[in-house]
């Protein structure tokens, strides 16, 4: 089966704003984890959250260690319309590759899920970076999604009520909710 094939319900693994906005109906949610991949402030955002003039920065999942996130199971008869959405929403500029991935369920099933990964050789692909600099970013992100410092701040109280804890994020959302000097 080809990953565009949808013969049966679809399961979809949020680690961003997907977790807050997923913009899908969802039949059922659920904590869940992801192996091999971590979340990273890594993407240099020119549509959503800043422009290219003034890019915002947002989380890609990159390679090494794991991530927990929200896998979302989409009704059968919702899952072409739900792989078009989240194709138009997700890849406006190619940063991320969409794979089918294991994931597993807060309950223990494994399932596959449709993820985004960040695309290393892809020029909004930022890497990693010195914490004043991802700060200096997402403070100055503004795209027609919103502001970049609510993004930043939204995820991370997702993390919170989740039970996940995410040392940078906090102080990159701390920072963000104090003026820039």
């Amino acid at each position: 089966m080809g990953i565009g094939d949808v013969t049966a319900d679809l399961w979809v693994f949020g680690y961003g704003s997907l977790m807050w906005n997923p913009g899908f109906p969802a039949v059922e949610r659920r904590k869940a984890q992801l192996r091999g991949y971590h979340r990273a402030l890594c993407v240099l955002s020119h549509v959503h959250r800043g422009t290219p003039e003034r890019p915002g920065l947002v989380l890609g999942l990159d390679r090494g260690g794991s991530c927990r996130g929200v896998a979302f199971r989409i009704a059968e008869t919702e899952s072409a319309a739900t792989l078009a959405y989240l194709r138009a929403r997700e890849q406006v500029t190619a940063v991320y590759v969409e794979r089918r991935l294991g994931v597993t369920l807060e309950d223990g099933r494994r399932v596959t899920a449709v993820t985004y990964l960040v695309d290393r050789t892809h020029p909004q692909y930022a890497g990693r970076l010195p914490e004043a600099e991802l700060l200096r970013l997402v403070r100055q992100g503004l795209g027609r999604s919103g502001a970049n410092p609510d993004y930043v701040r939204n995820t991370h109280q997702h993390l919170l009520a989740m039970g996940v804890a995410d040392p940078l994020l906090a102080r990159i959302a701390a920072a963000c909710a104090v003026p820039s000097p």
